[in-house]
């Protein structure tokens, strides 16, 4: 099996987003990084816990949408980069951040893979959901880093 280093480009449903945050690189880098405090500042997550510290080859677990999802760190590169994904009723995920530093601010960019029977049965459907979740996540993390 090959190491996952990115999202899977071919797969039926892709998005990318990305938002401009006005906050320090390490706070903004904090609140992803840190999955149990995710709950706090993004709604739609029910529950999320890891063992500590994300590492590759780690996993986490977390609820949302009413989906139970276990993810796997498949690369970290902190501050700066994480990848992780898993599956969750049929629906293969990969889901990678980026963040870079411009001036006061910072550029977070998340883009995430979709594929699986459920999804290939709705591409439409599924590319609308999950474009609807980036765009709610981006939003609660810039108002959560700014607001710190």
């Amino acid at each position: 099996m090959n190491a996952i280093t990115e999202i899977d480009a071919n797969a039926p449903v892709v998005v990318r987003r990305s938002i401009h945050v006005g906050a320090p690189l390490q706070r903004v880098w904090r609140l992803l990084a840190d999955v149990p405090s995710w709950p706090r500042w993004q709604p739609e997550i029910t529950a999320a816990r890891a063992a500590g510290p994300l590492a590759v080859g780690d996993t986490f677990r977390w609820s949302t949408a009413g989906l139970d999802i276990e993810s796997t760190v498949y690369a970290v590169e902190a501050p700066r980069r994480i990848l992780w994904g898993g599956s969750a009723h049929g629906i293969v995920g990969v889901h990678l951040w980026t963040f870079e530093e411009a001036g006061s601010s910072v550029r977070v960019r998340t883009e995430e893979s979709w594929d699986g029977e459920p999804v290939r049965a709705d591409v439409a459907g599924m590319r609308a959901a999950l474009d609807d979740s980036l765009a709610s996540w981006l939003g609660h993390l810039k108002s959560a880093a700014e607001h710190a």
